[in-house]
């Protein structure tokens, strides 16, 4: 049940505040004793985003902004212990200690100020974005307790050394420029698309070799004289060399093969073009090359981004309506479960287990497909089975949220399907290929992700000989996609939100219900009383019409905050 704080409309936390003010308690206290220390009025007027606390049984302020106040002394801020987002940007904040205090912070901003250190405080579990940009910090921390950060930015500062990164495998966005960086390391197998190592003094691009997922690279402003390193990161879209010293354009070389490269800054470079001619990187006739690869053969992530792209334009050619899975909060998506594996290593079984086992929570939402039903699969029940005519009319019609192709025939997470879930108040959990992962992937939807796959090839192998119901090619295709899809995981780190063994079916499911289990935090080791309160009014009886999940998964960490919302 929801309550309402007394306190929580003065001050948006739940703190008392005395009768006694402490600092007007004192006569004749001079004024510039009290400058930069903060009080209770100031924060009062940056307290925003009324909201339901973590433990979703009471209303508090989450959001803090208390930019260009002058403030030197915050440690009143210890007693709000509700805040997600803490904006203290443009101050004179030389110590965080209070932000030991704010579990549940997810946001900190406190670029701008006198800091000679960072994260100098109790790690909050699930802090994801943080900004130290503009102060005097001369060194990195090791932040291996801050599983869950994406962003960093430690912009205009005085470090000369990337180090403590290594346990931080959710971090996707870094930012060091204005630093003195004088080589790149320390970024091993680190998740990242965005990396900012701009006006460094770096003379070379190593240290880049994990980085596979990397979008967006920014090394302007330096010395490096060579393009050597980034080969062979195929996701890599933008890169930023202005005023550099890059005198050869034969170092283009080292980028003509990287697929998805759209933007190159050479700008103020000392370029000389000698007897290279520039149609070697910019001839029409590899730009045909492209187009042809792309039509005829495309890669994986192209066709699913076709796919997506199909869906958007005939989904925005609909009537336009607000859907049961958008949830009251842009930070919660509508949760859903993928279990993701090649064919027939039961991830169908364990789906439905799922399903029946945790019916208070998941729903199983079948796809749409084309081909015909295997023996003992039902319609409706498995799939919709459709004929190629019908799924095109859907498909033209808007009808399906992703979209795949997997041995010639077509496959659809239908919207209906997920929308009549989300009705009941319950998440959607379905089962797919790869390829509709990586359409999903291209989505709004942020499912969380579980790579159900044989480790054992020969009994897989067997296993689907016993069956009778694939052909000789089927069966060696889907053995062989099983190294496919443990690649992927390996090569891409946080991909897959957990692994589980299939060789033993009933072994797999008891793994698949821990995690479960943790995901909606029916067994946690160690809990309050209000938490076992909330956990065992949630875990049974009937489920109201919404119910939030907010999955948070790493590897095999998982963390789990349910907040019940009323009819």
């Amino acid at each position: 049940m929801l309550t309402l704080s007394p306190h929580i409309f003065t001050y948006g936390v739940l703190f008392h505040k005395s009768p006694l003010n402490p600092f007007l308690s004192l006569p004749g206290m001079l004024q510039d004793q009290l400058e930069g220390v903060l009080d209770e009025d100031t924060v009062a007027e940056g307290l925003h985003k009324l909201g339901r606390s973590a433990s979703g049984t009471k209303y508090v302020y989450l959001n803090l902004s208390l930019s260009g106040r002058e403030l030197s002394d915050i440690n009143i801020l210890s007693r709000y212990v509700h805040l997600q987002k803490l904006e203290l940007s443009y101050n004179k904040i030389n110590d965080l200690s209070c932000v030991s205090q704010m579990p549940y912070l997810l946001q900190l901003n406190a670029s701008n100020n006198d800091l000679t250190t960072y994260f100098d405080f109790k790690p909050p579990k699930n802090l994801k974005e943080v900004d130290f940009s503009y102060n005097q910090i001369p060194k990195m921390q090791d932040l291996s307790a801050y599983h869950a950060l994406t962003k960093l930015l430690l912009d205009f500062n005085n470090i000369a050394e990337i180090k403590g990164l290594e346990k931080c495998h959710s971090l996707t966005h870094l930012s060091l420029s204005h630093n003195r960086l004088t080589a790149i390391g320390g970024l091993e197998n680190l998740p990242l698309k965005i990396l900012n190592l701009s006006s460094n003094l770096l003379e070379k691009i190593t240290g880049l070799d994990s980085l596979k997922t990397l979008r967006n690279l920014d090394l302007s402003n330096n010395k490096i004289t060579s393009l050597e390193g980034l080969e062979e990161h195929d996701l890599l879209e933008v890169i930023n060399l202005e005023n550099n010293q890059i005198a050869e354009l034969g170092e283009l070389e080292y980028i003509q093969d990287l697929p998805l490269l759209r933007v190159l800054n050479l700008l103020q470079n000392p370029v000389q073009l000698h007897h290279y001619s520039s149609s070697f990187f910019f001839s029409p006739k590899l730009w045909k090359q492209v187009d042809a690869v792309n039509k005829y053969d495309p890669p994986p992530e192209v066709v699913a981004a076709n796919d997506h792209m199909t869906q958007i334009m005939y989904g925005m050619l609909q009537p336009q309506r607000i859907f049961d899975s958008t949830l009251p909060s842009l930070d919660a998506p509508y949760p859903m479960l993928v279990l993701v594996g090649p064919l027939a290593c039961g991830k169908r079984e364990l789906t439905h287990r799922i399903c029946r086992q945790f019916n208070n929570f998941f729903r199983f939402g079948p796809c749409h497909t084309t081909r015909a039903a295997y023996f003992g699969e039902e319609n409706r029940l498995d799939y919709y089975f459709v004929s190629q005519e019908a799924f095109d009319k859907m498909l033209s019609t808007g009808k399906f949220i992703a979209t795949f192709k997997y041995s010639g025939y077509s496959y659809g997470l239908g919207r209906d399907t997920v929308e009549s879930i989300a009705r009941e108040g319950l998440a959607t959990c379905v089962h797919l290929e790869i390829e509709g992962v990586r359409s999903l992937k291209n989505t709004y939807f942020k499912p969380r992700y579980i790579l159900v796959v044989p480790m054992n090839k020969q009994k897989y192998e067997g296993h689907l000989r016993r069956t009778g119901l694939f052909s000789r090619l089927e069966i060696l295709e889907a053995v062989s996609r099983v190294d496919m899809y443990i690649k992927i995981s390996q090569d891409f780190p946080g991909y897959f939100d957990a692994v589980v063994n299939t060789d033993e079916l009933d072994e797999a499911f008891t793994e698949l219900r821990f995690l479960i289990k943790a995901y909606l935090g029916l067994e946690p080791p160690a809990v309050s009383d209000t938490s076992q309160d909330l956990n065992s009014k949630a875990g049974t009886g009937t489920v109201s019409r919404h119910i939030l999940l907010l999955l948070s998964v790493k590897h095999s960490n998982l963390f789990v905050t349910r907040i019940k919302i009323w009819d």
